[in-house]
């Protein structure tokens, strides 16, 4: 993170967001709007860390359930803990919800009446907005995830932060494009293709791509995980079971076209020990491709609160490693991972004759800002 006073600042903003769309809300609505202080606690805390990028309950009010005052600063609020760019990419994320609609034929779907739904959102505020503790927020929805926590008036987790596109690509007026995460897919391509023989070979696992990002929608990716298949990111069980067999259907097709082999799926799960080329083998053109990649996922949250100024320092990106699976050819299905101390990065291309898009950053050592509770829980107790 960055300094105390820029980091301040913006959990002042965010508390300030916070207050003011509680205040807007009646008693119905400020129940299912908040939980639990974040405690760190395994049973007590569960639920700020239950997260997720299917269109599921993702916990919380969602845009159905609040009047356009309230809309609004609810919005505010997601504002508050993201950069401009990101902001302008969270809603047309949430946008493509309409085109998605189009595409599919405006049927219904996941056992509710509109199953594509740009105000089927979510926001929760964990604990009381400002002051000394601990509170955070958590907003999602089909594509987007953001999780945010204050303790004693300072961000310290902005992680996970996910954001998809489905489509990824679409067609404007003007024989032109919309790629909300365009960039974030183009850049790492262009880098791959860009390394000698020898390092590509390093850096491409396989010449196929999994069907989803590795570490899913887990609290805490572990050593040795593989991607879960879609019907398992979701919250439970659909009430009708004609629904569900729809959803199991459709996760088995995905399952089948990915086609990976028992030794396949071992080359591109998690691992302690990134896999790979590291940033330290790369040529300074190739170092500063990596550092604009990086910007698409670290510059999603207020520079004041990015840790992207980390990797200025060679030393820090040099620990950084590429892996890429699948083909480099444009237009074609693909998966890559950053890796290093405190970062994971994953984005995958594949579903929809890869025209849908995932991609989150994680820290895996304070996703959920888990190693500062305990800290501040360990300090309170002394006291």
């Amino acid at each position: 993170m960055s300094d105390a006073a820029g980091t301040r600042a913006t959990a002042g903003a965010m508390a300030e967001a916070a207050r003011d769309w509680l205040g807007t809300l009646d008693a119905a609505q400020r129940e299912r709007a908040t939980g639990h202080v974040p405690t760190g606690d395994g049973d007590t805390d569960a639920e700020r860390r239950r997260w997720f990028y299917t269109p599921t309950d993702h916990g919380g009010l969602t845009f159905h359930e609040q009047l356009p005052p309230q809309q609004r600063a609810a919005m505010k609020l997601v504002g508050s803990g993201l950069s401009r760019a990101a902001y302008v990419t969270v809603v047309t994320v949430m946008g493509l919800e309409n085109v998605l609609d189009h595409s599919e034929g405006f049927v219904t779907m996941f056992d509710r009446t509109r199953g594509r739904d740009p105000l089927m959102y979510y926001l929760r505020v964990f604990g009381e907005p400002g002051g000394t503790g601990a509170w955070g927020w958590r907003f999602g929805g089909h594509h987007v995830s953001i999780n945010m926590l204050v303790v004693d008036g300072e961000v310290v987790a902005t992680t996970p932060c996910f954001l998809g596109a489905d489509p990824a690509t679409s067609e404007l007026l003007g024989d032109t494009t919309l790629r909300p995460l365009g960039r974030v897919e183009d850049l790492a391509r262009d880098l791959v293709r860009s390394l000698p023989a020898e390092l590509r070979g390093s850096a491409v696992l396989l010449d196929k791509a999994p069907p989803d990002v590795v570490a899913a929608n887990r609290a805490d990716p572990q050593e040795g995980d593989n991607w879960i298949p879609l019907t398992g990111v979701w919250r439970g069980r659909f009430g009708s079971d004609t629904e569900q067999a729809k959803l199991d259907a459709t996760s088995e097709a995905i399952e089948q076209r990915a086609g990976f082999t028992g030794a396949e799926k071992e080359t591109v799960r998690l691992s302690r020990t990134p896999r790979g080329v590291p940033a330290a083998e790369l040529d300074a053109g190739q170092r500063e491709m990596l550092r604009a990649l990086l910007g698409t996922y670290l510059r999603r949250v207020p520079e004041e609160v990015s840790p992207a100024a980390r990797y200025d320092d060679d030393t820090e990106l040099d620990r950084v490693h590429v892996a890429w699976a699948g083909s480099l050819d444009d237009g074609a299905p693909n998966y890559y991972r950053l890796q290093g101390p405190r970062l994971l990065i994953e984005w995958d291309n594949t579903q929809r004759d890869a025209n849908h898009a995932h991609s989150v950053w994680r820290d895996p050592s304070s996703d959920f800002g888990l190693d500062v509770l305990g800290a501040h829980r360990a300090a309170h107790h002394l006291h």
